[in-house]
């Protein structure tokens, strides 16, 4: 996939500098024109007046052959530089691939510079595509500063026109880079989204979800909404189990039972808390009390699984106090 988008990219450069270069030479054959036309004029006007003046006439058709004279732009596009092009493309795309293996591959020796890595290698793609532009652009092309103006511009109106959702993207992107508002591992809620960040790239974010499907956001609508981070790269988020329980139900020994259900899982993270908080609520017009236990989980990968244990023990062990029936 990101092969085909390399040879598209590249497609698409060559085209915008052959557009670019065949505009300049159309412009400059337009002014070509003008110029010999008015020269022309010139010469009439200064022969009928004055015959006897052939040093002017002689300086006026030396002025206008230098300023008749068009840039040469027919070495700017040829095989060889396509070629090497698409080799310096190559040279790029493997280059990229070999410095994220390594990286990643100290990732995996380091854990503890895992979160660091991760930064590291959406800055380290855009600084190894720059430079393989850069040196495309100048060392092979090498075209006249003039060339370089006009297909920038070119460049500029075409993304303006037929690019904006993917200038947006891209802001984004730079955006989550340097805000930080999650990194790669963390544990994300965005709009009706949730799940663990896989990539962030520069066009969109990807994430998987519980379901273990894998969702990609573009960027600008991540920065357009509320991102609720669940473990600010940290390896143990918070786990919210919820139970529905009759309204007069003894709260305190609800409160000693759920603490105790939590503490004693294999999940469980001592370092922090267990909280358990009572909110009254309504089912079918009947009141109704829904307990929330707050307790940490040790690695994220068992989120779902210590949430699952909590509230099946908390039901358990109220029906065997008789806190709530067996049918409940």
């Amino acid at each position: 996939m990101k092969t085909k988008i390399i040879i598209r990219l590249s497609f698409l450069f060559l085209i915008c500098l052959s557009l670019t270069a065949s505009m300049y030479g159309q412009e400059a054959d337009s002014l070509t024109v003008v110029a010999v036309d008015s020269s022309r004029q010139i010469t009439d006007t200064v022969t009928t007046q004055d015959v006897a003046a052939p040093v002017k006439t002689n300086r006026m058709s030396n002025m206008t052959q230098e300023f008749t004279q068009a840039p040469d732009v027919s070495g700017l596009i040829s095989f060889p530089k396509i070629f090497w092009s698409f080799v310096f493309l190559l040279l790029g795309y493997f280059l990229l691939k070999l410095l994220t293996g390594m990286l990643n591959l100290y990732a995996d020796r380091k854990p503890r510079h895992k979160p660091v890595v991760r930064r590291i290698l959406p800055i380290m793609k855009i600084i190894v595509w720059s430079m393989v532009v850069y040196i495309i652009v100048n060392g092979i092309f090498n075209p006249p500063k003039e060339t370089i103006i006009a297909f920038f511009a070119s460049v500029g109106v075409a993304i303006g026109f037929a690019s904006q959702d993917l200038l947006k993207n891209l802001f984004g992107g730079l955006m989550i880079l340097f805000d930080k508002p999650f990194q790669i591992g963390d544990k994300i809620e965005s709009g009706k989204h949730y799940g663990e960040v896989l990539e962030i790239g520069i066009r969109s974010t990807r994430i998987v979800t519980p379901d273990d499907n894998i969702v990609s956001i573009p960027n600008s609508e991540m920065m357009n909404q509320s991102i609720s981070n669940s473990n600010s790269s940290a390896n143990n988020c918070q786990v919210v189990a919820e139970v529905y329980l009759p309204h007069l139900i003894d709260t305190k020994r609800v409160r000693q039972i759920a603490i105790e259900v939590a503490q004693v899982s294999k999940y469980v993270y001592l370092n922090k808390p267990v909280t358990v908080v009572f909110f009254s609520d309504k089912t079918d017009e009947k009141p109704i009390l829904k307990m929330r236990l707050k307790a940490y989980v040790m690695d994220l990968r068992d989120e779902f699984s210590f949430k699952s244990e909590m509230t099946e023990l908390v039901l358990r062990e109220l029906k065997n106090e008789g806190l709530i029936h067996e049918n409940y």
